[in-house]
């Protein structure tokens, strides 16, 4: 490999690591302030997930599990050692909730939002497609990653 070739790789990789540096910094920022806006309305969080008619069965338990998952996904993206599961936490969250904001969109006519905050004014459009666009995010900084992307080559001088 000559010279230029190994400035772009390094180049590539530096510019890999800050996408998906940055696309961690979006999920921390984002799953803190859902995770925060939930704990500050907990009362009301609790209550729209009891008017959810696909989460009313797990009203008693799943307004704390979201805000533990949630604050679980943060802690591991603040570290490179785990960001990468972090991010696969995320990717997986948002299409939860995605799924989730399809079939409500779909089968209900009473749509209560648990989301909190600035998320709680959007509609459930506009949330769908956000969903989906943070889905994509967290699977591009996934994919993009180099060290999990490499192919594998037989080292012919070790048998």
């Amino acid at each position: 490999m000559d010279f230029n070739q190994k400035r772009i790789n390094k180049e590539m990789d530096t510019l890999t690591e800050n996408f998906k540096a940055f696309i961690s910094y979006f999920f921390i920022l984002l799953f803190c302030y859902a995770a925060i806006s939930k704990i500050m309305d907990f009362e009301k969080f609790q209550i729209q997930m009891k008017d959810s008619p696909l989460l009313s069965p797990f009203s008693e338990f799943l307004p704390l599990f979201i805000i533990a998952v949630e604050l679980f996904l943060v802690g591991l993206l603040c570290y490179q050692k785990t960001q990468n599961i972090g991010l696969l936490g995320s990717f997986i969250l948002m299409l939860i909730f995605t799924v989730y904001i399809g079939i409500m969109l779909v089968t209900s006519e009473n749509l209560p939002c648990s989301c909190g905050g600035i998320l709680e004014k959007m509609s459930w459009t506009q949330h769908f497609y956000f969903n989906i666009g943070c889905a994509v995010l967290a699977f591009l900084a996934l994919v993009s990653n180099k060290k999990y992307n490499r192919p594998v080559y037989e080292d012919r001088n070790h048998s």
